[in-house]
């Protein structure tokens, strides 16, 4: 949703407003807010640092909307303002460009026209948002890549590799934190994140000891992979080892009574590895997919808190190496027939 502030001393205009663009009002494409002068204004923009554009009259009681403009620059020059006014001649509308106005309407007001200039207004707005990411994503990036790898990204050579895809042997492992989402109701967001990142860094420790890699991050659960030789007995021992870390770590604090516990499903067999997404935004996951995948991630679901859960063929593979008792048998989605799954204790 677009949140619009108007800012005029006039109260029918906040009445035209509201009903000139009700349809986008009531789809939740608008969000207009009213402030009757400049100083009211800034009251509104402290309260709602989330406003995408300014409409303002000039000639305002307390504030007018000239030096509305030069305030709204020094606090924000990202945002856009457009002036709507009855004094229409050159020498406003140059002071209001001056100040940093993105356009000019006159009144009285033409609202198709008004409706035209916001959504051209909108999409520089959106630009500008676009622009600011991409050079904060950027920024991120070169935090953890060296400039030959940034470098290797924008060649041809980077390009092709991006369309090479195969068919793998490897090992998927699910790793969720039980019963998370119950600290947000609690805690504050940066205490809830700091301790979701802490948890995670122990999981990813374990996971690189045995050769893992991390596919992905998916909420408050850890997608891995193993590859090479023995791939599904490290898999088993990293996540025996990562289960027995979570278990030692303590409560969250004296009136949270949270203490972490992982639900862990594993499994074997071969995968497609490629890269998905979308090559021309250069935004693409390089993952793997198939029923593989899909099942260890079933099999997860079907792990009780502080277990470890496999299938049939993954256990004839590791009963030897591993200590696992039978659990039951489980009906996967998009299974036509039950699965014979096994608990791995040691």
């Amino acid at each position: 949703m677009t949140k619009i502030m108007v800012v005029d001393d006039e109260a029918d205009l906040e009445i035209l407003i509201k009903q000139k663009f009700r349809q986008q009002i009531r789809e939740n494409k608008y969000e207009f807010l009213f402030a009757s002068n400049g100083v009211h204004a800034l009251e509104q923009l402290d309260a709602h640092n989330d406003v995408d554009l300014v409409l303002t009259d000039i000639n305002m009681p307390i504030m007018d909307g000239l030096t509305l403009l030069s305030k709204i620059a020094e606090r924000n020059s990202f945002l856009k303002s457009v002036i709507i006014s009855a004094y229409g001649d050159m020498e406003n509308i140059r002071a209001a460009m001056n100040r940093g106005a993105f356009d000019f309407v006159t009144k009285p007001v033409n609202f198709d026209d008004l409706h035209l200039t916001i959504e051209r207004t909108l999409k520089q707005v959106e630009l500008i948002k676009q622009t600011l990411q991409a050079v904060k994503e950027n920024n991120i990036l070169r935090m953890y890549v060296d400039d030959t790898v940034l470098n290797f990204m924008n060649s041809r050579e980077f390009e092709s590799s991006l369309l090479v895809n195969e068919t793998i042997e490897a090992t998927v492992a699910f790793i969720d934190i039980c019963s998370f989402t119950t600290i947000s109701e609690n805690e504050d967001p940066n205490t809830v994140v700091q301790l979701l990142n802490n948890y995670f860094d122990v999981m990813v420790n374990e996971i690189i000891s045995q050769g893992g890699y991390i596919d992905k991050f998916i909420g408050d659960a850890v997608m891995a992979v193993f590859k090479g030789e023995f791939h599904l007995d490290r898999a088993i021992d990293s996540c025996l080892a990562l289960k027995n870390k979570i278990n030692s770590l303590p409560e969250v604090s004296e009136h949270v009574t949270f203490k972490p516990k992982v639900a862990i499903g594993i499994n074997s067999g071969e995968m497609i590895s490629g890269n998905i997404g979308s090559s021309s935004l250069r935004r693409l996951d390089y993952t793997v997919i198939g029923d593989t995948v899909n099942t260890a991630q079933r099999l997860q679901s079907a792990a009780q808190p502080n277990q470890i859960i496999i299938n049939e063929t993954s256990y004839q593979k590791v009963k030897e190496s591993f200590h696992c008792k039978h659990f039951g048998e489980v009906n996967l989605k998009n299974k036509s027939v039950t699965m014979g799954i096994y608990e791995v204790l040691d």
